[in-house]
């Protein structure tokens, strides 16, 4: 199975609470969603969280293959080594991503405007609103 994956990670704060938005959308036309607070976190740990969560879900959903959308221009160069990683609280998070990847027969990654990402972020921001209902 084939999909697109749509992530973004918020923080209210650098560092500040934080969420993670998802949306998965299968080759069948089935749509996954999923939205989760991740606490206080960097914006930057926000986003690599989301990604990696996203993954997670991929596979658990057996997907083969999938085509990242995120609108972290920073995250999309350093998963493709444009950019190197300085900050150490991002060495293992892009370890783990490393590794989230490595289950995957194709990987693709696209930087995208934030206004083609408006559902996952939408998701993240509900994951820190809904932590105070």
């Amino acid at each position: 199975m084939v999909a697109k994956i749509f992530t973004d990670g918020a923080s209210r704060g650098n560092p500040g609470l934080a969420g993670a938005g998802i949306v998965i959308q299968c080759d069948d036309g089935k749509v996954l969603t999923h939205k989760e607070f991740l606490g206080k976190k960097t914006n930057n740990e926000a986003e690599y969280l989301a990604l990696i969560i996203a993954l997670k879900k991929a596979r658990e959903a057996k997907i083969e293959r999938v085509e990242v959308f995120v609108d972290s221009q920073l995250l999309e160069r350093q998963i493709k080594g444009i950019y190197k990683v300085k900050a150490k609280n991002i060495f293992p998070l892009i370890s783990k991503l490393r590794e989230e990847k490595s289950f995957f027969k194709e990987f693709f990654i696209s930087h995208v405007p934030r206004e083609k990402n408006k559902k996952a972020d939408a998701l993240a921001n509900e994951a820190i609103d809904e932590r105070f209902s």
